[in-house]
């Protein structure tokens, strides 16, 4: 009996293990994508801003000033 529990043990500590060592490349995994998520974001902010800033740029040389106000 004894023989049989610690064959059990010895596979829970294992099966422990296992699941330590999944749990860590796990959180390396969702770090590695939080990075990628927030260099994307910021990207993504500045692709906004420039679009904004061609756009405005276009609507201003598209409605030129009326001549009183030149």
């Amino acid at each position: 009996m004894t023989e049989e529990i610690s064959n059990r043990l010895q596979r829970v500590e294992a099966n422990i293990a296992h699941l330590e060592h999944l749990v860590e490349q796990l959180n390396a995994v969702i770090i590695e994508q939080g990075k990628v998520i927030e260099s994307l974001r910021r990207q993504t902010h500045q692709q906004a801003t420039t679009l904004e800033s061609i756009e405005l740029e276009r609507i201003k040389a598209t409605n030129p000033k009326p001549p009183h106000y030149q």
